[in-house]
């Protein structure tokens, strides 16, 4: 039965016999698919460089590039990692299975193709694409909504790009999960997106702020926190939110943590966040030198605020992996 909603998504079939190509794609046409094809590895991935593809079904043996080949591509690019492919093979061996798992392939169909199974797994797959789609539409919003909120003040140009980039790198050199590096880099930008919740009037202010007025701006982590928290992936990245303004002492906001029970990657965010802080021009003061702020970190740390380790691993990172935090600042675009 012809699916209505089916029509907008576009299939890639990549196969070197033409006869199955052609099977293929009248199977799925019938059910209101679009499909393109492709007759080896190389056509197929110039397909997926130019235009929107939902869906690739990739015959495994091919000339050239064989469907291993080309799997491994589309799985190691960014912009291409979420389409969902199926390998296409007669080979039954558990070896071939597992280099196609090890390739990324998310599902594989066994020659010959029965129809309904052909279907069956393409109606799952696409489905799960469109969940996929829609977070990535929601962290897009959330990431654009941050950066609007970083643009109303022209001293925080480049804050969020800066921390998402400082953070990522100091959690790769503490050798922490890839999880958390990638929160990390999240929460770089995200990080302040609760000051649409702080009025403007205050957010710009260039003189010290009333103690109701900071009582406002201390809501900021909260309101973030709630705002980020419907999404799943998101769940790393909420703790760096709250906790970025906490202070080992206790002194901080807004739950007062001391220590240890303020989350690690919330101190490396803070490390980085008072840095830039520091070596930016603000409206009540000019950018310091790195040694100035630098020798300003661990002067507050030996009043109990930051962690001085932190400090050291992250003035290391400066002087010695720059190169590395500019490959981070390049190979990610939110």
């Amino acid at each position: 039965m012809f699916n209505p909603a089916s029509a907008k998504a576009t299939i890639l079939v990549a196969d070197d016999n033409e006869m199955n190509r052609e099977l293929l794609s009248d199977i799925l046409v019938g059910e209101g698919y679009k499909v393109v094809c492709a007759e080896d590895g190389d056509q197929a991935l110039r397909i997926i460089s130019n235009r929107v593809v939902d869906l690739a079904l990739l015959d495994v043996l091919m000339p050239g590039k064989t469907g291993l080949d080309v799997c491994q591509s589309i799985k190691s690019k960014p912009e291409t990692r979420f389409i969902p492919v199926v390998l296409v093979t007669g080979l039954t061996s558990v070896d071939e299975r597992i280099r196609g798992i090890r390739s990324g392939a998310d599902d594989f169909l066994s020659k010959p193709v029965n129809s309904q199974e052909l279907l069956a797994r393409t109606r799952s797959l696409l489905r799960l694409k469109e969940f996929t789609d829609e977070l990535e539409n929601a962290e897009t919003v959330l990431f654009s909504l941050a950066l609007s909120i970083e643009a109303k003040d022209p001293y925080t140009k480049g804050h969020c790009d800066r921390l998402s980039s400082y953070s990522e790198a100091m959690g790769q050199r503490l050798g922490l999960p890839q999880e958390q590096c990638v929160a990390l880099r999240r929460a770089g930008v995200v990080h302040d997106i609760g000051k649409i919740g702080v009025p403007e009037h205050i957010l710009i202010k260039p003189g010290a702020l009333t103690e109701g007025e900071w009582e406002i701006m201390k809501t900021h982590p909260v309101i973030g926190e709630r705002i980020c928290s419907p999404l799943k992936s998101f769940r790393l990245v909420l703790p760096i939110i709250r906790h970025h303004h906490e202070k080992l002492d206790g002194s901080g906001y807004p739950d007062g943590l001391k220590g240890d029970k303020i989350p690690l990657t919330a101190r490396v965010l803070q490390v980085t966040d008072i840095y830039d802080a520091l070596t930016t021009d603000r409206p009540y003061r000019i950018a310091l030198c790195h040694e100035e702020a630098v020798r300003t970190m661990r002067y507050e740390a030996r009043r109990g605020w930051w962690d001085s380790s932190l400090i050291d691993q992250f003035e290391a990172l400066l002087c010695w992996q720059a190169p590395a935090v500019e490959a981070i600042k390049v190979a990610h675009a939110f």
